[in-house]
């Protein structure tokens, strides 16, 4: 993804003139070692890097922006008919990418799309593999060409998978061994399926000690919102924390139905999964996230089950030492002592029962319905249901770009209108005038967190960059709409003499007014997500997302004042292990820059895996 934020999709720019930078890099050993390799990666980097063309400003789609999931001169109709493409051939987009060419003689489209695979397109198959390799070649749809191949990043595929049959010999169980068997066919082979089966069998691996997954997940990157980006991580069981999650679990049943949309709306049968809490070794991908629902496949989430994980040591590095910003010095004391106890509180209503909550209606290959259209009343119009999803469609591939921020914002939703709940404080170990503190800061993170969010949004292309952020702002809109002086933000001027803002929650007021319309934003939310009524869904979102100054407390404007206050998010320093003489260590490293930097190096020594990416990036860089 080149030198752009993992949370926010910008370009970030060196804080010193690029002379300095090339200055430092001849200075260094490795170009003492090897002068005209470094300067060659050098003169290929150099100028792009400090770019601020406005499509290298930010990664997007055509015009907005840049990225490799797509060729450049692909836009949103282009991944709009590969997607069509793609459900009509039962093609997960997952783990592909997007490539258009326009032959001079024609000047008519044809489009590539590329599973990524250890095994090319014309390789051996392998056992298992038969769902990609009847999808291979050339079709027709809807008059334009289409060509499947396999084979896109294969040799890093292939040492993936390597590696995976190496951790086969120390798997605990056979549902771990068949895990990484089915993960392993899965990254030779091109095939979704078999990743999905894999997750089938790492749900059933329940309570273990050391937890993992890895695989095309989240789709936040892609600027259509389909396609996954290659993330793994593997953490070790934090027991006392899980314990209260898995009371959490208990509970889960007793706590759906105080949701506020009609029962037919929610899962025939609630799946009760695995929810611990880990503390992260290794999280391999763009970002680390504070918790996580998967697998991302709705089938199985519907009616097989999930897992939950809440990653502790993330939530406690992430907000030490945070200046806070925006809030009395009342409800700043407030906020530093229960940051942390509420978001825990958080994470497991937004994972548990945000993301494994719902139902989404089905119209099945065999032309039945999974719900019962004479009973089941739209709460909107009040009249039968009209839409649901047909056999080949997703909930990403229906609502693609949207899905991301919508699904997190409806999770947001579902995490603060329960959060009042005694049952819920209770497991979290929270009574009486602590239960309420924990209520209350976490309904205000939630308000200062959407105005914090109007950092990810992008004027000049109108675009927001960040699904959760997105979401939060979103959230901040209905609880301002909803009156009564419940939220008030204001133009304030700061110590420093600087324009600044203070936003305030009306505790008093929250059962009441805001409990109320959470409630039924969130209604809509569930039901245009399951009668898979894309447009009614965008027509809302898209409405509570605009950021403008047409009335008050003109957020447009208000985006100035928060950039020139923001601070600087985390960087998270992770450890390493090492066997020396038969015996596995961890080796840890210091807090600072220095840590980040060494515990790459470390990580990743020789220089194999920067020869693959190097040969992969001058094979690609002529489409981009």
């Amino acid at each position: 993804m080149g030198n752009y934020k993992s949370f926010g999709d910008t370009k970030i720019i060196p804080n010193f003139p690029k002379e300095k930078f090339q200055s430092l890099v001849k200075a260094s050993a490795a170009y003492a070692a090897d002068s005209a390799g470094i300067q060659k990666l050098w003169d290929s980097v150099g100028e792009v890097m400090y770019s601020l063309e406005k499509k290298l400003q930010q990664l997007g789609l055509g015009g907005n922006g840049i990225t490799t999931y797509f060729s450049g001169n692909c836009d949103i109709p282009d991944a709009k008919l590969a997607q069509k493409f793609m459900d009509d051939k039962e093609i997960s987009p997952y783990n592909t990418r997007l490539f258009k060419t326009c032959p001079a003689d024609t000047g008519k489209p044809s489009y590539e799309i590329r599973l990524a695979s250890g095994v090319n397109t014309a390789g051996k198959d392998i056992e298992g593999g038969e769902d990609v390799t009847k999808v291979l070649g050339d079709h027709e749809f809807q008059g334009t060409t289409f060509k499947v191949t396999r084979g896109d990043y294969s040799k890093l595929m292939k040492m993936v998978a390597e590696n995976l049959q190496k951790a086969q010999e120390y798997a605990a169980n056979e549902n771990q061994v068949n895990m990484l068997g089915n993960y392993i066919k899965s990254f030779q082979c091109g095939s979704i399926p078999a990743h999905k089966n894999g997750s089938r069998y790492w749900i059933r691996d329940t309570t273990p000690i050391v937890e993992t997954y890895i695989g095309f997940i989240e789709s936040y990157r892609d600027p259509f919102g389909v396609r996954g980006e290659f993330e793994g991580f593997v953490a070790m069981v934090n027991k006392e924390m899980s314990t209260k999650f898995g009371a959490l679990v208990a509970k889960a049943t007793d706590l759906l139905p105080l949701l506020p949309w009609p029962a037919d709306y929610e899962k025939d049968k609630f799946l009760r999964p695995d929810f611990t809490s880990l503390d992260v070794l290794t999280f391999a991908g763009s970002g680390i996230p504070a918790g996580i629902n998967i697998p991302n496949y709705d089938d199985i989430r519907q009616d097989e089950g999930f897992k939950n994980v809440s990653l502790g040591n993330v939530l406690s590095a992430g907000y030490k030492d945070t200046k806070i910003t925006f809030l009395s010095e009342s409800d700043a004391e407030l906020f530093k002592k229960w940051k942390l106890p509420s978001f825990e509180v958080q994470v497991g209503l937004h994972e548990l029962l945000g993301h494994g909550s719902g139902k989404l209606f089905i119209k099945k290959e065999d032309g039945k319905l999974n719900f019962d259209p004479k009973k089941v009343k739209h709460t909107e119009t009040g009249g039968e249901i009209t839409s649901w999803y047909n056999a080949k469609e997703t909930w990403d591939s229906k609502f693609c770009e949207l899905a991301s921020t919508y699904e997190e914002c409806r999770a947001e939703c579902v995490g603060i209108y329960l959060c009042g709940s005694e049952d819920v404080l209770r497991i979290f170990g929270h009574e009486g005038d602590t239960a309420s503190d924990v209520m209350y800061v976490n309904w205000l993170n939630m308000v200062r967190a959407g105005l914090l969010g109007l950092e990810f949004y992008s004027p000049q292309t109108k675009t927001w960059r960040q699904a959760h952020m997105q979401g939060r702002y979103v959230i901040l809109r209905v609880l301002l709409e909803a009156g009564g002086d419940l939220v008030t933000i204001k133009r304030t001027t700061g110590e420093d003499g600087k324009p600044d803002i203070l936003i305030s929650l009306d505790r008093s007021k929250i059962q009441s007014v805001g409990v109320p319309a959470i409630g039924k934003f969130l209604t809509k939310l569930q039901v245009y997500k399951s009668t898979a009524d894309y447009t009614s869904g965008k027509k809302m979102y898209d409405c509570y997302s605009a950021v403008n100054d047409d009335s008050d407390p003109q957020f447009l404007s208000l985006r100035d004042v928060v950039l020139s206050r923001k601070q600087p998010r985390k960087m998270f320093v992770q450890c390493n292990t090492e066997i020396k003489d038969g015996t596995l260590s961890l080796k840890d490293y210091e807090a600072s820059p220095v840590g980040l930097v060494q515990s790459f190096v470390d990580r990743f020594q020789g220089t194999t895996t920067d020869d693959i990416l190097q040969e992969l990036w001058d094979k690609d860089r002529v489409y981009f």
